[in-house]
C-alpha cells in the first residue's frame, strides 16, 4: 500500500516552523509498517526549503526514510506539476476526526481494516458526557436556550 505522511501534527506536535515534540509511536510504526508490511510511504506536507530538509534530517536522524516527498516518485519532477499524489491512503491530522493514536492506526493497517470508522469513532456511551464541546457547539446551545429553543 502506498501511504502519504504528514509531518506536523502527525508525526510531531504542531509548532511550525519549529520541529515539534515527537508524537507517541509515531516513528516506531511507521517503520514498523515499512519494515513488516513493506507498505511505501511518502512524506506529504507543506514544508519546503531549509524546513522540508529539517522534517526529512528530523526523520531520518530517527531511522524513518522516506521513499519520495511531496512526489509520487522521487525522479518526479517538481516543477509545475500539481502536488497531487496516488496513493492508498492519507495519514494526516486534518482528517475527518482528527488523528487516530497510532496503536490504532497501526492495527487498522494491519487487519486491513482502514475503512472500519467503528474503530476510530466508538465512544463508551459512559464516557461521551465527559467529553467537552467545542465553543461553537456551545455557543449555539447558549443562543438555543436564550431563544427558549429546546432541542
Amino acid at each position: 500500500m502506498i501511504i502519504a505522511v504528514d509531518f506536523d501534527g502527525t508525526i510531531v506536535e504542531h509548532a511550525y516552523p519549529k520541529i515539534g515534540r515527537p508524537i507517541p509511536f509515531a516513528i516506531q510504526v511507521l517503520k514498523q509498517l515499512q519494515e513488516e508490511d513493506t507498505h511505501t510511504l511518502i512524506l506529504w506536507t507543506v514544508r519546503e526549503g531549509a524546513l522540508l530538509d529539517e522534517a526529512i534530517k528530523y526523520c531520518e536522524d530517527n531511522g524513518l526514510r522516506f521513499y519520495a516527498v511531496n512526489k509520487n516518485y522521487p525522479e518526479e519532477e517538481q516543477g509545475c506539476l500539481p502536488r497531487k499524489l496516488n496513493v492508498d491512503l492519507f495519514i494526516d491530522d486534518r482528517n475527518l476526526g482528527g488523528l487516530p493514536d497510532w496503536g490504532i492506526i497501526y492495527k487498522m493497517l494491519k487487519e486491513n481494516d482502514f475503512l472500519n470508522t467503528e474503530t476510530l469513532f466508538n465512544v463508551d456511551e459512559s464516557k461521551k458526557k465527559n467529553i467537552k464541546k467545542n465553543f461553537f457547539i456551545r455557543l449555539g446551545e447558549a443562543w438555543d436556550k436564550a431563544k427558549g429553543r429546546n432541542y
